[in-house]
């Protein structure tokens, strides 16, 4: 239930910056509860402090009294008073009653040291404020308030010695022009016979003062508080909830393929951790996109390069309906097994290709030492090419300290793949009997990967094409290759983060491929 109401008043999807107001106000009310009860009772606290010290000076004073067998009468009062002074130079009152409240002494009305006693109070009246009491006895003296606010302490003793409570201290405070006085009665008893009652009063300003700090320390901690949460939450709305939802508008805009999708640019400017998920976040989009226009080229690539076989099929089934001859329908039934082959080889490689790069997708990167790789994949293709005719020997340079990493961040298996991939090429143009050198070598950031043939090198004038999807520069094996083998090795590299480069030896024949990968450095 509680729930609902919450979704109900933010509505049905809050934002962060709703519950996070939410949190605050709820524990700024629990705080803010917290705090009135500690306001409630500060006040009450102190005035039993100060209770506690009129109750210790009435207990002294019943103790001389007894000792120095003072009768409880007016003028023994009085010598007690003028003779004892020092008992009650803290208090700016203390008066005497008997057990008929009748007023022995006050020393409000003897001629003392002011440094003792420095402060006038009214002798009969006292107004009746709030009323510290315990048990029954504060709900009897408040029901009296509610009578009459002026009334006489006499009034008050009385009460005091028809509760329950007789024989306990008795506080209470009150507030006269201003001044906060707090007053303690308590009855005389001596050798189990109550001979009267003693009242102090003092002065105690510094009780609303303590008060009014508090009150004024929490109303500035409050405001200062909220003031935090303000500034945080428009430096939290501003840095970023809103870039947060810029991206999330940025998402939805290419989910319905909207063709504003600028939003995010403005972020990919920072350096903090926002700036760093809006490229992260462009980079994947744009990846993505890549994606998406390789597939649509692959697509229509794939449809251009089987359009020319079939086309040539369709050519040689019709000439084949025609002619009788036996030697020109050997002709056509040649053509026609060498264009079936060829579209068998193009959809074959085309759909390993996609494989290939679902799966490379798929798999995770993770730690490999290049040398390792590179030793297994040629040790076997010395191994097959040990049987071959062509006898062509593959051999494996190192260049690297043996405290200088040869680590990189990838794919095992496509590492592989991209070495045999450059090795079966470079071997189909080789000549016999010639030597393939595989160089392997650790430049500052960078592991540099080399595959170096004696064949007859690169005839293009832009040799990068050769990277191109379906390109093949063997007119004298027309159809037996599809293109897409280093078109593939290109594509694995580029996602280790890595490039390559093709060229022709500068030192000789032959051709020169060189692959660049990042170094793991962790």
């Amino acid at each position: 239930m509680e729930r609902k109401l919450v979704l109900n008043f933010f509505g049905k999807s809050p934002s962060i910056l709703n519950k996070f107001l939410l949190i605050n106000f709820i524990i700024f009310s629990v705080i803010g509860l917290l705090t009135v009860f500690y306001l409630i009772a500060i006040e009450p606290s102190l005035v039993k402090k100060k209770s506690s010290k009129h109750v210790q000076i009435i207990d002294n004073t019943i103790n001389h009294i007894e000792r120095l067998k003072v009768k409880f009468e007016k003028n023994e009062i009085k010598r007690f008073l003028l003779s004892t002074r020092f008992l009650f130079q803290s208090l700016d009152r203390v008066q005497f009653f008997d057990n008929n409240l009748n007023l022995l002494g006050d020393t409000n009305m003897l001629d003392l040291d002011p440094r003792s006693f420095s402060k006038k109070l009214k002798v009969i009246e006292l107004e009746i404020g709030e009323i510290e009491t315990e048990s029954n006895l504060g709900k009897s003296l408040k029901k009296i308030q509610t009578q009459d606010k002026i009334f006489k302490i006499e009034n008050i003793i009385l009460k005091y010695k028809t509760s329950r409570n007789f024989g306990k201290p008795f506080t209470l405070n009150n507030k006269i022009n201003s001044n906060y006085i707090v007053s303690t009665i308590k009855n005389v008893n001596i050798e189990s016979k109550n001979l009267g009652y003693i009242v102090i009063s003092e002065l105690s300003n510094e009780i609303i003062i303590a008060v009014e700090e508090r009150k004024n320390f929490i109303l500035r901690t409050v405001l200062a508080v909220v003031l935090v949460i303000f500034i945080f939450s428009v430096f939290l709305n501003k840095y970023f909830l809103r870039p947060i939802k810029s991206l999330v508008d940025y998402t939805k805009a290419i989910k319905n393929k909207e063709i504003e999708t600028d939003a995010i640019k403005k972020f990919l400017k920072r350096k903090d951790e926002v700036g760093q998920l809006s490229t992260s976040l462009n980079e994947m989009t744009q990846d993505l996109y890549k994606r998406i226009n390789i597939a649509e080229t692959f697509s229509t690539d794939l449809a251009h390069e089987i359009r020319n076989p079939l086309a040539s099929l369709k050519g040689a089934s019709e000439l084949l309906d025609t002619t009788n001859e036996t030697e020109e329908r050997s002709k056509l039934l040649k053509i026609i097994s060498h264009d079936v082959q060829r579209i068998e080889r193009l959809i074959t490689d085309y759909s390993q290709m996609l494989k290939d790069e679902a799966s490379l997708s798929r798999e995770k990167m993770k730690k490999i030492d290049i040398v390792s790789v590179v030793k297994s994949v040629v040790y076997d293709f010395n191994n097959d090419l040990s049987n071959s005719k062509k006898n062509i020997k593959i051999k494996l340079y190192v260049i690297s300290d043996t405290n200088i990493s040869t680590n990189i961040l990838g794919v095992g298996n496509r590492i592989e793949q991209v070495l045999a991939n450059l090795l079966d090429n470079s071997i189909s143009f080789s000549p016999s009997n010639s030597e393939i050198k595989v160089l392997v070598k650790s430049e500052n950031e960078i592991v540099k990967l080399s595959v170096e043939d004696q064949g007859p090198g690169f005839k293009e004038k832009n040799v990068e094409q050769i990277f191109n999807r379906f390109y093949s520069n063997r007119p004298e094996k027309f159809g037996e290759h599809t293109g897409l083998g280093l078109n593939i090795v290109k594509n694995i590299i580029e996602s280790h983060g890595g490039s390559v480069k093709a060229s022709n030896n500068i030192s000789g024949a032959g051709a020169k491929i060189v692959i660049n990968f990042p170094k793991y450095s962790v």
